[in-house]
């Protein structure tokens, strides 16, 4: 096949030939695709660049090893997003006497006008201010702020995470609901003291 051909083929037809292949080059087209927004979905639960550069490879040699498990329910990227995420939740849950740092969930980022769309509160989300919203976003357990990055920094759907995280729509939705009241709480607290709690 030539580079021109390999270049042209879509994610799923490439993880296809790789799994066939274990073809290392192949790998290294899908590699290009995305290690820029892997790392920088790393970045956002590493304590610095370093860290982000060795939870990006590691993602992606677990990503070659696994990637017979992708069967195409969603698209790659979605699965990706999520195997991503999922890493470094493990990631920060077996390392939880560090302290995360860095967030990358900027104003463009993030939809916060979304989030604030169904949640019984009266506090309105328009109103965060999104440096005290990243200070909080590390208040809450990094499967929460998984769960809330993948649905308003990616913006996968509710079916896109149910297949991404391989549970059903209506889990999908109560975790999102709890996240986002868990986010309100905190959020309430930390403006009400002026300061992490």
């Amino acid at each position: 096949m030539t580079t021109d051909a390999v270049h042209s083929l879509t994610d799923e037809a490439l993880v296809e030939a790789i799994v066939k292949t274990n073809d290392t080059l192949l790998f290294e087209v899908l590699y290009d695709r995305y290690a820029s927004m892997v790392y920088n979905k790393c970045y956002g639960f590493a304590n610095g660049v370093d860290e982000a550069k060795d939870l990006t490879q590691d993602v992606f040699l677990r990503v070659f090893v696994k990637l017979a498990s992708f069967k195409g329910k969603s698209k790659f990227s979605t699965w990706l997003y999520a195997f991503t995420y999922n890493h470094c939740v493990n990631y920060v849950t077996r390392n939880t006497a560090k302290k995360i740092e860095k967030q990358s969930v900027s104003s463009e980022n993030i939809d916060i006008q979304n989030i604030g769309d169904d949640i019984d509160s009266t506090q309105e989300f328009e109103s965060m201010r999104v440096e005290q919203l990243k200070r909080v976003m590390e208040l809450i357990s990094p499967d929460e702020k998984m769960i809330l990055l993948l649905k308003y920094q990616d913006n996968l759907s509710i079916k896109e995470l149910s297949e991404a995280l391989d549970i059903g729509e209506s889990a999908v939705k109560m975790r999102l609901k709890r996240a986002k009241e868990k986010l309100v709480h905190k959020y309430d607290n930390y403006t009400k003291d002026g300061k992490s709690i």
